[in-house]
């Protein structure tokens, strides 16, 4: 049975003194390590075209004769050598996901749209794992099984349960910062991995490289190519956060994103009225709401009400909406769904890293009270799972930034693509508008009239696919924003 857990956070906007741009400290003195390319490391995903390296970067720049630690890099040369054009830079998202096989991901044939051979002959395809992350020098917060089942961010019925979020959330921070790692957290950032993938770019010895971005790795394109405008080629940012990352923006904006996505939901049940969830949307609705105190009540298996928020706001992430409806109806009989998956990792590698980065970029509100009101108003606002993602986490009680946040801003080349679902639950159409605008005539937006999180390779839509593969193979953009009709239509 796979467990669905919130790993989310809520904080506060850094103050203004934190939003200059941080300093493009240059990572080409510190890429002097020959890469020695042989097999890949064991990953999730089987890698039998990638080979593999590592390179040594300084644990802080600020010190770069400092402290090294080794980041894990992987390589999908190219198809046709004579048609390369460089290198593709990639990141699957997170933060707290491993990218080594990513690569070899984007290739399956299991995907709605594999990257099509006129990528594969243009670049190699370049993985990594981004520091504090798998096999790149790992972080750890000592978090223990039970803490690592029970997840982060308990929906919150009351004031109560913020303040007794509050005493589990101080005690994760203080083992994250008395860990074996805990001296390395403040530089698990999103600045630091841009300028390890700057250094990576230079160890490969080229003078640009391009990029491909999803989800969290969208907002790490954006930090790169504005740190480094003139080293990067043509990027694209797909389901994108915000100009401040995850900051309390995005962690709240959860709550709206599901609110946004659940009426597609609500209509495929309905429509299908041998799932027994309802027969109109509003049926549907209320039929989730039902669920949710029911299983506060009494659980099925491991799913209680904030499980049950979970499951249905992760795969809601799906344009597949069939493993939903049949994960209800099986809560709705009592049984456990039983859903394809994996159990919650052996390892807090995942979680200590997302702890490090999210409570890393941003300065984060003290004060409980100030989650209190957050979750009351949200529960209002968001009432699925606003609850949930605006309440308190372990940034609460984290160690301010080591440096300030990068502002995302337009200076720099007219050569970023942006590509975002309309009704994406996790990363809502609201900040990538946001995003959008704070890189100002550097970008276009192609927006796509369907819901889910993730458009390139993943999604269906031709439209939207159509547009990235000419832009990475030509650079055309197109004249303006535009907009992808549902591939159904």
């Amino acid at each position: 049975m796979r467990k669905f857990l919130l790993w989310m956070a809520s904080g506060a906007a850094v103050a203004a003194a934190a939003t200059a741009v941080v300093p493009t400290v240059s990572a080409a003195s510190t890429a002097t390590d020959e890469l020695n390319w042989g097999p890949c490391p064991t990953t999730p995903v089987p890698t039998p075209d990638l080979e593999c390296t590592t390179l040594r970067v300084p644990l802080d720049y600020q010190d770069p004769g400092g402290r090294k630690v080794e980041i894990a890099v992987s390589r999908l040369p190219s198809k046709n050598p004579e048609q390369r054009r460089g290198v593709l830079l990639t990141n699957p998202g997170g933060p707290g996901g491993g990218g080594l096989d990513y690569p070899q991901l984007l290739t399956e044939s299991v995907l709605p749209k594999p990257l099509p051979p006129s990528v594969r002959d243009q670049y190699d395809v370049i993985g990594f794992d981004p520091r504090g992350v798998g096999h790149s020098a790992p972080v750890t917060c000592d978090l223990t099984p039970e803490q690592i089942a029970i997840g982060n961010l308990p929906y919150a019925h009351d004031s109560a349960d913020v303040v007794r979020q509050a005493e589990v959330s101080k005690a994760e921070a203080e083992q994250c910062a008395n860990s074996a790692t805990g001296s390395t957290l403040p530089f698990i950032t999103t600045a630091n991995t841009a300028r390890d993938m700057d250094a990576i770019r230079e160890a490969l010895g080229e003078s640009t490289a391009s990029y491909l971005g999803a989800s969290y790795g969208s907002y790490l394109g954006a930090v790169y190519t504005t740190m480094f405008p003139e080293r990067s080629d043509r990027v694209v940012l797909d389901s994108n956060l915000g100009p401040n990352g995850y900051d309390i923006g995005a962690m709240r904006a959860f709550g709206r994103g599901m609110e946004e996505r659940f009426p597609d939901f609500a209509r495929f049940a309905a429509a299908r009225p041998d799932y027994g969830l309802g027969t109109t949307p509003d049926e549907v609705t209320a039929k989730f709401d039902e669920l949710a105190d029911r299983l506060d009540r009494e659980p099925v298996a491991a799913y209680n009400g904030t499980v049950f928020r979970g499951l249905t706001f992760s795969l809601l992430y799906s344009a597949d909406l069939e493993p939903l409806a049949k994960a209800w109806q099986a809560l709705d009989e009592g049984e456990d769904p039983e859903l394809p998956g994996s159990e919650p990792p052996a390892s807090d590698n995942v979680p200590a890293s997302r702890f490090a980065v999210i409570c890393g970029d941003s300065a984060w509100p003290r004060s409980v009270e100030s989650y209190q009101r957050d979750v009351e108003a949200d529960r209002e606002r968001y009432p699925k799972l606003g609850a949930a993602s605006a309440n308190i986490s372990p940034c609460a009680f984290w160690a301010d930034p080591a440096e300030p946040k990068v502002r995302i801003t337009d200076r720099g080349p007219s050569n970023v693509l942006l590509v975002q679902n309309e009704r994406d639950p996790g990363t809502p159409m609201a900040g990538a508008r946001e995003l959008r605008s704070a890189l100002g005539d550097r970008a276009r937006m192609v927006s796509v009239d369907e819901g889910g999180h993730g458009v390139y390779v993943v999604g269906a839509n031709q439209c939207a696919n159509d547009a990235v593969t000419d832009f990475l193979t030509t650079g055309a953009r197109p004249e303006r924003d535009s907009s992808c009709a549902p591939e159904s239509r």
